[in-house]
């Protein structure tokens, strides 16, 4: 069994090997500390994505297949080469990002921005004027103008949604950092993607939903990464923000916020065994859905992640958000409240949640009743929270019984099975906080 002097001595010295390792050389190319963990595998038991043949990415790339990239074009060519049919290049490759590659950047580098990806029809002052529910009413918009909306978005998707095929690593040298754009991951099988920095993934043409809630509700599409249909995924050491663009920055139009922005991290359609360490989520809304359809049918028996070491600090929802899945949730640290703040872990339809020793840090009036939201579940598995809330000192706290001494009906307390996958023992709650707080996101491998 791990003590806490055992602990603190491990991190502490784990921190001095990040912060002493060396940057990338002058070359360009990769330092050796960088080739080694650009080959590293998953551990064995580390999750789902552990599972089976487990997660080694491109791990046993040839040397002609390992790249250092600082560009769009440069990204897609190493990924395959052409962007519509690199998903199925399966071969074994490593890719370094340096730097800041930008979504938003036309083939010869070239800044581009939402006007260049917009059809010639497009106009969103004519957009808004034309589906104003004051006059257009609740009724999903139609016509030239939504159509035209259709292909810009579809102009968009071919710009700023990457497609990575199997089998690959993508890896950020010091300092690298995406923005822009979607690393889609969708019908494949191995990849790991660390240490890179993940900026406003921004959708140009959000579509108005009218029917979405109350009021209506304009929606976007673009998630920073999105898993769809794949297997052994690991996503470990990243951060996820909204960059200089954030969502209180966004105008009202029909009374709602023009949203920009859509998850950073989706498991979807019929996905499964994928694992989320050690990443940080800052400042984001929508943070991560598994599972995007209450319909029974193909998801049943998949989306099967693990979510563990992760920092969640000044989120709003979707943390994660689960459907159907076996989704273990342990050892993650949760800063959470303020203006926007809806809940952190959504029980959903037939969802198998198993919550383990994550720490709860609330401000406002943020209590343990406001962490869980019913989304058509029946229960989860949540045992060893600690909550610290305000200037109060921190204490063990069910939350399952928190929620259901406030809301009706209540969560039961068994998910239905108990997770296997781990690599080492949790640690007590209470250290949480140091370990997630000093290793979570980019930055912290020694790169």
């Amino acid at each position: 069994m791990r003590t806490r002097t055992a602990v603190v001595a491990a991190l502490t010295a784990a921190l001095v090997l990040t912060t002493a390792a060396p940057a990338p050389a002058a070359t360009g190319r990769p330092s050796r500390a960088a080739e080694l963990i650009g080959r590293q595998a998953l551990a064995a038991n580390d999750g789902w994505a552990a599972a089976g043949t487990g997660t080694t990415g491109g791990s046993a790339a040839a040397p002609d297949r390992v790249h250092v990239v600082r560009t769009r074009a440069e990204l897609v060519a190493v990924l395959g080469g052409d962007n519509a049919t690199n998903a199925a290049d399966a071969t074994g490759k490593i890719v370094y990002v340096a730097g800041t590659v930008d979504g938003f950047e036309g083939p010869d580098g070239t800044p581009l921005d939402c006007a260049d990806l917009a059809d010639p029809e497009y106009s969103l002052p004519a957009y808004l004027a034309a589906y104003d529910p004051q006059t257009w009413g609740r009724v999903n918009p139609s016509g030239p103008l939504e159509a035209a909306r259709v292909r810009s978005v579809a102009n968009q998707t071919r710009q700023t949604q990457i497609n990575v095929g199997s089998n690959t690593t993508i890896i950020g040298l010091r300092g690298a950092r995406l923005t822009g754009l979607t690393l889609m991951i969708d019908r494949v099988d191995n990849v790991i993607v660390r240490n890179i920095e993940f900026a406003d993934a921004r959708d140009c043409f959000p579509a108005w939903s009218p029917t979405d809630g109350d009021t209506g509700n304009w929606n976007s599409q673009y998630d920073q990464i999105s898993v769809r249909r794949s297997e052994h995924v690991w996503i470990d050491h990243n951060t996820f923000t909204d960059g200089d663009n954030p969502d209180s920055a966004q105008p009202v139009y029909f009374g709602r916020p023009w949203q920009v922005h859509d998850g950073s991290l989706d498991v979807t359609h019929t996905a499964s065994l994928v694992t989320v360490s050690w990443n940080r989520f800052t400042g984001r809304d929508k943070v991560m859905l598994i599972g995007s359809s209450n319909t029974v049918g193909p998801d049943v028996g998949r989306l099967n992640v693990t979510v563990r070491h992760n920092l969640f600090d000044g989120t709003l929802q979707r943390l994660p958000r689960v459907r159907f899945g076996q989704v273990d949730v342990h050892e993650n640290h949760y800063r959470l409240g303020g203006p926007g703040f809806a809940y952190a872990l959504g029980v959903g339809v037939q969802s198998a949640l198993y919550a383990e020793n994550n720490f709860f840090t609330l401000t406002g009036d943020t209590g343990p009743a406001d962490l869980l939201y019913d989304w058509g579940g029946t229960a989860l598995t949540e045992r060893g929270s600690w909550v610290r809330q305000g200037d109060r000192l921190p204490r063990p706290v069910s939350l399952l019984a928190a929620y259901n001494a406030a809301h009706d009906p209540d969560l039961g307390g068994d998910a239905g099975w108990t997770p296997t996958l781990r690599a080492a023992r949790p640690l007590p709650a209470p250290l949480v906080p140091l370990a997630v707080d000093a290793f979570a996101g980019a930055g912290r491998l020694p790169l």
